[in-house]
């Protein structure tokens, strides 16, 4: 547990708020480019912003949350909008005739599936704040069940718009795919427009993830003492202060580490990863270990189709695990990310 805690505080976490901070930079950079490390500077600015927002209050931050999340929404049914009405790319060319699958194929499609997985990363972090949302603790199955439909639909149509638009090589050779496609198929004007509103986009999950983590480093300070400072909830604001800080300095300090890498998204990838679906592989064992240990405790929600359905996840959390390592481990962030982990032992002893 300590372990898992040390993980989301210093890797996760704060490695995909610093992941979507990068994202949000390059979209601005369409809109506003602001010389050759304007990807940094906004990421840093829209963190040390977004922790003021929270740090102000739980209304504060739970509002700008919703006007957020309808920008999300809008920002992608117009992209998909825009990927069908963008014209042929000239590139495209005819779908080769099928062909067995080869080990190479297999291979690559294991790292593709990294990065797939890892947009739709955030789906279980409701589960953290299931003891402030309506309709009590009861209510976070159906809010996970409805929002991973809802975000697997629109994830698609987003997919399939993009490559209606910008074909597979354009696809591939993108850094801001909506605000491309949207300048294929509107021009100028759309692409500034798109580019806007998908940076905003970019802002929903980074709140929404510093809700959830500033939450889990106020839990870690309740239960380890070392970490006791963390342990203090602002009633006036509804807010873990200490731990908005917290979060928001270690997010600030991945997005220097990517930048001295020279990296951005990818580098913060590499740098989560192996981390991610190394405790996801846990928590999936730790379910038949609790089963077993206690078989009689009161489970107010059963997982369905138990065993199979805890298996199938095992077995894919092991293999992501092994394609994350296998991908990552000739890189730096990686290596970084291990360094991180064992400090975290030394903290531990």
């Amino acid at each position: 547990s300590f372990f898992f805690a040390w993980a989301r505080i210093m890797v996760t976490t704060t490695g995909s708020i610093a992941l979507l901070a990068y994202v949000f930079g390059d979209y601005m950079t369409r809109v506003l480019p602001l010389g050759s490390r304007s990807s940094t500077i906004y990421a840093v600015a829209i963190i040390v912003g977004l922790c003021a927002v929270n740090i102000a209050g739980l209304k504060e931050s739970a509002r700008t949350q919703n006007v957020m999340s309808g920008l999300l929404v809008l920002g992608m049914l117009l992209v998909v909008a825009a990927g069908f009405l963008a014209p042929a790319p000239t590139s495209a060319a005819p779908a080769p005739a099928a062909a067995p699958v080869s080990a190479p194929a297999l291979a690559a499609f294991g790292t593709a599936l990294l990065f797939v997985l890892f947009t739709y990363g955030g789906w279980n972090e409701a589960a953290y704040i299931s003891a402030e949302v309506r309709g009590g603790a009861g209510s976070i199955v159906r809010v996970l069940v409805i929002a991973l439909a809802l975000i697997t639909v629109v994830y698609l149509l987003f997919v399939t718009a993009l490559l209606s638009g910008l074909g597979f090589d354009g696809l591939k050779s993108s850094k801001a795919v909506a605000a491309d496609v949207a300048g294929n198929a509107f021009g100028p004007v759309g692409e500034r427009l798109i580019g806007a509103i998908a940076a905003l986009a970019a802002l929903t999950s980074i709140n929404a993830t510093m809700i959830v983590s500033a939450r889990t480093n106020y839990s870690l300070g309740a239960d380890w003492k070392l970490f006791a400072f963390m342990n203090r909830w602002n009633s006036e604001r509804a807010a873990p202060v200490t731990a908005f800080v917290v979060t928001g300095v270690l997010s600030l300090a991945l997005v220097l580490v990517a930048a001295a890498n020279q990296g951005g998204v990818k580098f913060m990838v590499e740098f989560t990863a192996p981390v991610f679906w190394f405790f996801f592989l846990l928590t999936g064992i730790g379910l038949f270990v609790l089963r077993f240990r206690a078989p009689h405790a009161p489970r107010p929600f059963r997982v369905p189709m138990y065993p199979v359905l805890p298996v199938v996840f095992v077995l894919t959390c092991t293999f992501l695990l092994y394609k994350s390592l296998q991908w990552a481990m000739v890189n730096k962030a990686v290596q970084i990310a291990l360094y991180v982990m064992a400090v975290g032992l030394v903290v531990w002893i």
